[in-house]
């Protein structure tokens, strides 16, 4: 689903999924993917009531495991500079 209209000014992207859970400590959220994939090196936002936060994915770990890229139904965690919410939305954004 693209959701252009609600995302920053001049990027364009698709909805890949929400976050599942926040970890403050590494600073650590876990996404659950729904639609896509989503690689090291991709910038996403992450948007929900009071979380508005755009980063570029420096690396994702499955089960604790170093990967490099997820697939639709993968779960996983991604470091992020400030705190995300259970049921924040996860854009992939160009």
């Amino acid at each position: 689903m693209t959701e252009k209209s609600s995302l920053p000014s001049g990027m364009s992207g698709e909805e890949i999924g929400q976050v599942i859970g926040f970890y403050a400590i590494p600073s650590a959220a876990l996404i659950e993917i729904k639609e896509g994939s989503l690689k090291v090196g991709d910038k996403i936002w992450i948007k929900g009531q009071t979380t508005d936060l755009v980063e570029t994915v420096s690396s994702m770990q499955v089960e604790h495991t170093a990967v490099s890229e997820a697939e639709q139904g993968s779960q996983v965690g991604i470091k992020v500079s400030s705190k995300v919410r259970r049921h924040d939305r996860v854009y992939k954004v160009s």
